[in-house]
């Protein structure tokens, strides 16, 4: 730069009495003059102005016109320097454009070289360092002649002289507001600056270095790290209503932008979803690891997921933590502090250069605390990342609590739900059947969905699924007074239809019992199946249910085509019957919505396709404890929006010849033909020991359908588990058991049948009623004698 400068300068070499010696060709190109033109004349004669000093000079520094050949003056700057020992000058001229133009760029380079925020390097065309201020910026010194991988870690410093490169050889500006450095002096450090970089060339174009500005953004940086980790923690903690996954999600954030290893601790009591206690001092502080994250993987050695935290030293530090403050150490102090090198092992790792505990603090409470180690960098936590790190603490125990409190409400209602439900199996002579509830959204939402199997009198049983609006103990609650109200009603052998309508007419209570405003809310889905084995008929009935599906062997198994009534609640609407065959080793399938959802919007495609899958479990013979878990179990039932309640059966087939009728006449005489013909089988059953009471029971029977119903009487006997004696007549009276004074002469016809038999009572058909008898089978005559 300083060679281009002297090229434009003009020399004239100037006598004792002021006569130009010598003419320099830079002066004859300007002037357009030629040597022999100037030499041997005054000085004086090449000036046009008349501002000169007495030896008729101008003034040092000053600016003069120079005398053209064509007539017309050239502004310059002109400068005198004295050739001593001898008394010739020499006369130095620089055109005036060219002078200022040097002056304001050394002027500039001057301000730029004293300032003390602004970092200026100049390199040259090596990248070596020509000059640069970073002594008065308060930066690392730069050596004349050195090199980035002098003074920075060498990927940062080959990344930063790549692009230092391009910026001389293509001539394109560099420009990044953040580019991060480590320098060699301070391991571990990261600097962050906003940088600047221009190549120089001299009058001909040339590239003659690079000029780099630096900008010292380590603070700005740092603040938008924070800033950004502030953000990240408050859309990522809380998400969950899961404790341990919020404890997890908490190290997730934190590594390994605030620290290299971290440790999220909880109370025991938190998991549960109870409130931790209030300790204060050393000992078991009943914690427990649940979330770990390290940006190496997790140390072996240390307190792994799921430890217990040890008992802790009465010491400062640990009250300070339990009163809620966030305490910063380095690895010297904590050593020193937990003393035990059993503790120092469990707790401390090999690389850990400082810590930062905060506690979970909510509502009073200290939920748990957050371990951040720093291990990749030397900086020590200072008072803005302990600021940090309460605040994201402060967020997250808020999150933590929450996720408790859910818990707590949750196990509440598992609980609730789990004592409502009945057993997931069911042995019946008619049915084994097996049921699952699922919650919603993997067990984040309880329900109101609902299954049942209530044996009932002659084999009979009644199979029931239904869907209470809502979730929560709400729903459950609902859920449990309705299943109560099924088993009542089922035991008075009432059929589905009236069956539903006797419950639409209590959900309607309960409706007008709740607040005005939760009115619309109450009500349920239900379908009731009554199956007879001796017949093997099944009616069903709908409230406002989907299909039930039957699987048998030798067909595909479908939907039963059944013609749903309204939801339960709705009330004023009538619900209609469908009976059809259900053949020995058929399997029938009761469902709710929930298991529906995942499959299809179309719910008649969603009810094809679980049939498609009962279908194949039903060919494959699965036992029907695995084919509930495989209709239930697919990953998206997981995170269904509602939840789920299946109840799977199969029909039993009757041991041959268990069951005998007869039909007689109303005539006085049918009533010892009865007796005869149930003698008679019980002989041939081998129960010989039942005959008495069995002949009693027919007789009364028998005799009160011929005195007051008329005929045709129908007697039929049922022998499994139990023996059943039933009696058919076409009145629709109901019997009444009374107590007979001593002088009546009758009335203590059911009297004498309750006594004789385990239970007794009465249904009604479409054509008169059916009183029926239970009487247990000695252990000595089993089922299949």
């Amino acid at each position: 730069m300083f060679a281009d400068f002297l090229t434009g300068v003009v020399a004239a070499l100037i006598d004792q009495r002021g006569t130009v010696q010598q003419w320099s060709s830079t002066a004859a190109d300007l002037l357009e003059t030629p040597a022999d033109a100037v030499c041997g004349r005054p000085v004086t004669s090449l000036f046009a102005d008349a501002h000169r000093r007495s030896d008729g000079l101008p003034d040092h520094g000053a600016t003069a016109l120079l005398r053209h050949a064509r007539g017309h003056g050239v502004a310059v700057r002109c400068r005198v320097l004295p050739l001593g020992p001898t008394a010739y000058r020499l006369l130095l001229a620089v055109p005036a454009d060219r002078a200022e133009e040097s002056e304001r760029g050394a002027a500039l380079m001057r301000a730029l070289l004293t300032q003390k925020r602004i970092g200026v390097v100049l390199r040259d065309t090596r990248l070596s360092v020509v000059r640069s201020n970073f002594t008065e910026a308060g930066l690392v010194p730069l050596p004349s002649g050195s090199r980035l991988a002098d003074v920075v870690v060498g990927s940062d410093a080959a990344k930063a002289e790549a692009e230092l490169r391009g910026v001389l050889e293509t001539g394109t500006p560099l420009v990044d507001p953040a580019q991060r450095i480590r320098v060699l002096h301070e391991p571990g450090q990261e600097y962050s600056f906003s940088v600047a970089a221009v190549r120089t060339t001299d009058r001909r174009g040339q590239p003659t270095g690079v000029t780099v500005l630096l900008t010292d953004a380590t603070t700005r940086w740092r603040a938008d790290q924070r800033l950004r980790l502030r953000h990240q923690a408050a859309i990522s903690i809380g998400s969950s209503l899961d404790v341990s996954r919020t404890a997890q999600d908490i190290a997730d954030v934190l590594v390994p932008d605030f620290a290299g290893l971290v440790a999220v601790d909880l109370a025991e009591a938190v998991l549960a979803g109870n409130e931790p206690h209030k300790t204060i001092g050393g000992g078991d502080p009943y914690l427990r690891r649940m979330g770990v994250k390290g940006s190496h993987g997790w140390p072996a050695g240390l307190l792994s997921p799921g430890e217990a935290f040890p008992a802790m030293p009465d010491l400062p530090r640990l009250r300070s933590l339990q009163e809620g403050r966030t305490v910063v150490s380095d690895r010297d102090t904590v050593e020193q502090t937990l003393g035990s090198e059993e503790l120092r092992k469990l707790l401390i790792p090999e690389d850990g250069r400082c810590l930062a505990v905060a506690p979970l603090f909510a509502r009073g409470l200290i939920l748990g605390v957050i371990g951040a180690w720093r291990t990749d960098r030397e900086q020590p936590f200072d008072e803005q990342d302990a600021d940090l790190l309460t605040e994201i603490a402060a967020h997250a125990a808020l999150s933590i609590d929450n996720a408790r409190r859910y818990t707590r409400e949750h196990n509440a209602a598992v609980a609730l739900q789990q004592r409502l439900l009945p057993a997931a199996t069911t042995q019946t002579p008619a049915v084994e059947a097996v049921g699952r509830y699922l919650p919603a959204a993997g067990g984040a939402e309880i329900g109101g969905d609902w299954f049942d199997v209530i044996p009932l009198p002659s084999l009979r049983v009644a199979m029931v699924v239904g869907d209470v609006i809502g979730h929560g103990l709400h729903a459950a609650a609902t859920m449990g007074r309705l299943r109560t109200a099924v088993q009542t009603l089922a035991d008075l052998e009432l059929p589905p239809d009236e069956l539903l309508t006797r419950l639409d007419e209590l959900v309607g209570r309960l409706a007008a019992e709740a607040h005005p405003a939760e009115r619309d809310v109450v009500g349920a889905t239900c379908l009731v199946a009554l199956y007879d084995p001796v017949t093997q008929q099944c009616t069903v009935a709908s409230a406002g249910h989907p299909p039930p599906i039957m699987a048998e062997s030798g067909s595909t198994a479908c939907p039963i085509a059944v013609h749903p009534g309204p939801p339960l609640g709705v009330g004023g609407l009538p619900f209609e019957t469908t009976t059809f065959r259900l053949a020995p080793d058929s399997w029938l399938a009761l469902y709710t919505d929930g298991l529906l959802a995942r499959n299809a919007n179309d719910i008649d495609t969603a009810v094809d396709r679980l049939a498609l899958h009962i279908d194949g479990l039903h060919r494959s013979a699965s036992p029907l404890a695995e084919a509930t878990r495989a209709l239930t179990s697919e990953p998206a039932q997981h995170h269904a929006a509602d939840d789920t309640a299946l109840l799977l059966a199969r029909a039993r087939p009757l041991r041959p010849h268990a069951v005998a009728e007869w039909e007689f006449p109303a005539d006085p005489a049918a009533v010892a033909e009865a007796r005869a013909a149930s003698s008679a089988k019980l002989a041939e059953w081998g129960l010989e020991p039942l005959d008495f009471a069995v002949e009693l029971i027919v007789s009364e029977l028998v005799t009160n359908a011929v005195r007051y119903a008329g005929g045709p009487v129908g007697l039929r006997l049922i022998h499994d588990m139990f023996l059943f004696c039933e009696v058919t007549d076409p009145s629709n009276t109901q019997p009444r058991l009374r107590r007979a004074a001593p002088g009546d002469e009758g009335g203590r016809g059911l009297f004498l049948v309750a006594q004789l038999s385990k239970r007794w009572g009465s249904r009604y058909g479409q054509l008169g009623k059916t009183i029926w008898a239970e009487l247990e089978v000695p252990a000595c005559f089993p089922v299949d004698a």
